[in-house]
């Protein structure tokens, strides 16, 4: 039993040293994580302490301790919002915008990375990228700014073009059956070129091996689509899949905010803009934390669901 706890404790203490050891050798990686890490931790995990106040009859003005010494309501205000007019129809404009996006936003990177891959002048290849790439780094704020000059009934270029045309002008900031296909168009314009990226990144990692073999094979470029870059990039798809269903009912808050007014809240009106009325305009601190807890429960199991599913019948998931 003695020489039994001795190699225990031996073992222990080379553990301890190999950890220093690592520390020492990755310090300079470590530093750099350090304000990623510190990021998290201020504005993501510190933040979840508040969610008690959706279980709670919170008042502003006692200060932070007052998150744990307000009066408890249970299930008060998740009644409260499922019992109003509101809550289905913030549901669906939220799911709605979330599921067009993901329809319409998630292969379209897919196929242009497919398509740049193919290119086989570099330099067009590497216009072509850069000129896709660059809306994603333009401001939110500009991109309603261009989508609000271009679409003025007034001004707007779209309009003058319907109008040259015979047609009408036709108000598509205030309209709310336009309000879905702006938000989804604008959205994957912005944002297919860069998320393209880790697509071709995986497309260049093939072995030219393969696709010479397929072409001793008699095979054309729509056989080796199909029969070999899906296949291999198969595993970065479904992963990335997972990730975007995980954010189905978090439709991103500035660039709705920024879109909608008063006359498309039939449409427009989601989640995230709703627990900011709710919250910051009216003062309900308790309504919204429990508006935005059932949100990213939601979101949570989903994401759980959809990787249960791709681990059992592909193998390929998240954890």
């Amino acid at each position: 039993m003695l020489k039994k706890s001795n190699i225990v404790k031996k073992t222990k203490e080379e553990k301890r040293q190999e950890f220093k050891k690592n520390i020492k050798r990755d310090k300079f990686l470590l530093l750099m994580f350090l304000p990623v890490a510190i990021y998290y931790l201020i504005f993501c995990y510190l933040p979840m302490t508040g969610l008690v106040m959706s279980f709670q009859d919170f008042k502003p003005g006692h200060g932070l301790l007052g998150i744990y010494t307000g009066d408890w309501v249970g299930l008060k205000w998740f009644r409260q919002f499922f019992g109003s007019t509101f809550a289905w129809q913030l549901i669906r404009n939220t799911f709605l915008l979330s599921f067009y996006s993901l329809l319409f936003g998630f292969p379209i990177p897919i196929i242009f990375a497919i398509c740049i891959t193919q290119i086989r002048n570099k330099h067009v290849q590497r216009s072509a990228q850069l000129i896709t790439y660059l809306p994603y780094f333009i401001s939110t704020v500009v991109v309603v700014g261009m989508l609000t000059n271009f679409l003025s009934p007034s001004t707007g270029i779209v309009n003058q073009i319907i109008t040259r045309l015979g047609g009408t002008q036709i108000n598509f900031m205030s309209t709310p059956g336009w309000f879905r296909s702006l938000y989804v168009i604008s959205g994957s314009w912005q944002s297919f070129g860069f998320n393209s990226i880790i697509f071709v990144a995986a497309i260049m990692g093939i072995s030219p091996e393969l696709y010479e073999a397929m072409r001793v094979d008699g095979a054309n470029k729509r056989e080796q689509i199909r029969y070999l870059i899906l296949p291999m990039i198969k595993s970065t798809i479904i992963l990335l899949l997972i990730m975007s269903l995980g954010n189905l009912l978090s439709v991103g808050f500035e660039k709705v905010y920024l879109m909608y007014n008063s006359a498309v809240y039939e449409t427009a009106d989601v989640i995230s803009t709703y627990v900011y009325r709710q919250g910051i305009e009216n003062k309900n601190f308790s309504y919204a934390t429990a508006v935005g807890l059932f949100n990213s429960l939601v979101g949570f199991t989903i994401v759980s669901i959809s990787n249960w599913f791709s681990r059992k019948f592909n193998e390929t998931s998240i954890w």
